[in-house]
């Protein structure tokens, strides 16, 4: 089931997108299942070929968007239906950059998977974001840079959070950025792409599946 809307999401096709995920809403299908089984399904095959080299980043922007369509549609039937979520993310571009598409591709992919989220868009000041994130009660925060100058802002912001509440996780990602970089900030996790932000948020958490 939904593999029709796995394909338009693979193929980038909105419009087939949304029709499909109306069609099973008319149909009865949970919302949460059209997420799980239809979208985040068609964005896993999106990130197996992406990590193949057999798509390419403006395919995936493409597909990424097909998806926020239908989600469009299908976050207040979840709001209204009470259905709790798996943890709630702050998201943000540190301070000094603006640049957003990765990091909308992952709030995105992380809200398609079940995480609310909290995202502060970009160039937001590293005492923001640790206000934001106490204030809100986020369980985790991810950080995005795109330019070796804004990345070195990721350090100070990841232990200004700490000071603030030592519970919080945090992970870093970003064109610029490395594992050894991330480790070497003491991040909690690294991100290299959108579709391994879920599986790095979900064994942050301690999330299973």
């Amino acid at each position: 089931m939904f593999e029709d809307l796995q394909k338009a999401v693979l193929e980038g096709n909105e419009e087939e997108g949304l029709n499909l995920t109306n069609k099973y809403l008319g149909e009865g299908k949970k919302p949460e299942e059209i997420i799980k089984e239809g979208l985040v399904a068609g964005m896993n095959v999106v990130g197996v070929r992406f990590k193949a080299y057999e798509m390419y980043l403006p395919e995936v922007i493409m597909s990424a968007n097909t998806m926020k369509k239908s989600m469009e549609v299908l976050k207040p039937l979840i709001a209204e239906a009470n259905i709790s979520s798996m943890g709630r993310i702050l998201i943000a571009t540190i301070e000094g950059d603006m640049h957003d598409i990765g990091k909308n591709l992952v709030s995105m992919m992380l809200e398609g998977a079940g995480f609310e989220m909290v995202d502060m868009g970009v160039d937001v000041p590293i005492v923001k974001i640790a206000d934001e994130a106490v204030k809100k009660g986020v369980q985790l925060v991810g950080i995005s840079a795109l330019l070796t100058t804004t990345m070195l802002a990721m350090e100070p912001a990841i232990m200004e959070i700490r000071r603030r509440d030592p519970k919080i996780k945090v992970m870093v990602g970003g064109a610029p950025i490395t594992r050894e970089f991330s480790e070497k900030i003491g991040a909690d996790g690294f991100a290299p792409d959108a579709l391994r932000a879920i599986d790095l948020a979900k064994s942050l958490l301690s999330i299973k599946g």
